[in-house]
């Protein structure tokens, strides 16, 4: 069977389980350990050092408009649609060569690989469903201890669940993309030096990398903290939270409470108003042809009996 084929096999499964996760009967996710992760603190904390030091003194319109400009599109082609629609919660099915594309984007935008970052999600995920779950894993800490958390150490559960990544694995780019992630930003970086010198380096790759991994970090705790709702799904012990201010900005995927409702839809932003670019670029690419399988919340009729919607918060009618 090709990889192609394979997904395409899987259309029928629930829109909303937690795709890569195998239920483990004897797992845990409420007891564990928080430890130093050096190769994503080193990572997090050189690039946050070299954007303060060198940003200001590279700053320029051109500079500036380079490093926002690539950290929106990095954003939207990579880590909300190919890393998190798309690889992750199969919301869409594309053509392997657009796929492997996306994927190589969300790797760029450089947060971490794709296998790793699929764990992660998928971990926390599962964990936020059950009744209770590690402070690690709902945000419930301070602003500050929660970024040295997230960034800085991982979660090392007594009893963790088991992962089944061979589908993904099955790709020899993506297993190369989880072996050499962090190299990726060399060949944008030569680019950028001959286009604009250093300063393009710097805010093309520093303060944009600076930019994806504080701020998707920032969204996340404050998406479990505070915020509007619409939803509550029953028997979750996290909650989730729209971040309203950061729907534009986040490829519509700050509309979180929207989905933990809805995980498997490839829309997000489901009420009028709430701007979901991740989502306007799948439905081109399903317009023209290069998209299908298009997951929407009408999809998953079955998702109602999972929610208690509040009542003075839902729309009058939302765009399915």
């Amino acid at each position: 069977m090709t990889e192609h084929q394979s997904i395409l096999s899987k259309q029928q499964r629930d829109r909303c389980e937690v795709n890569w996760l195998v239920e483990t009967e004897e797992a845990d996710p409420t007891t564990g350990r928080v430890v130093w992760d050096p190769v994503h603190s080193i990572w997090n904390g050189g690039m946050l050092a070299a954007a303060l030091i060198f940003a200001p003194l590279t700053a320029s319109v051109a500079s500036v408009t380079v490093g926002l400009l690539l950290t929106g599109i990095f954003l939207l082609l990579g880590h909300s649609v190919g890393f998190h629609r798309l690889m992750i919660h199969r919301s869409f099915q594309t053509y392997w060569p657009i796929r492997l594309f996306l994927i190589w984007c969300g790797t760029v935008a450089g947060m971490s690989g794709p296998l790793w970052i699929t764990r992660t999600h998928d971990l926390r995920d599962w964990a936020q469903r059950q009744s209770d779950c590690h402070d690690y894993l709902a945000h419930r800490n301070s602003m500050l201890k929660d970024a040295w958390w997230q960034l800085h150490c991982r979660l090392e559960l007594a009893s963790p669940p088991r992962f089944d990544l061979s589908e993904l694995e099955r790709s020899r780019f993506i297993v190369f993309l989880e072996r050499s992630w962090m190299a990726h930003q060399l060949p944008l970086a030569l680019l950028l030096w001959l286009a604009g010198g250093w300063a393009f380096v710097v805010w093309g790759i520093c303060v944009r990398v600076t930019l994806t991994v504080h701020g998707h970090w920032l969204v996340g705790h404050l998406a479990h903290r505070r915020g509007p709702q619409s939803w509550i799904v029953d028997e979750a012990g996290v909650q989730a939270h729209d971040v309203p201010w950061a729907g534009f900005i986040t490829m519509g995927e700050a509309w979180h409470n929207n989905h933990h409702a809805y995980p498997g839809s490839a829309k997000i932003g489901l009420k009028h108003g709430q701007s979901d670019l991740g989502y306007r670029f799948i439905a081109v690419l399903e317009r023209i042809g290069l998209a299908w399988d298009v997951c929407l919340p009408g999809a998953m009729p079955e998702r109602q009996a999972k929610l208690s919607p509040i009542e003075d918060k839902i729309p009058t009618s939302l765009q399915w």
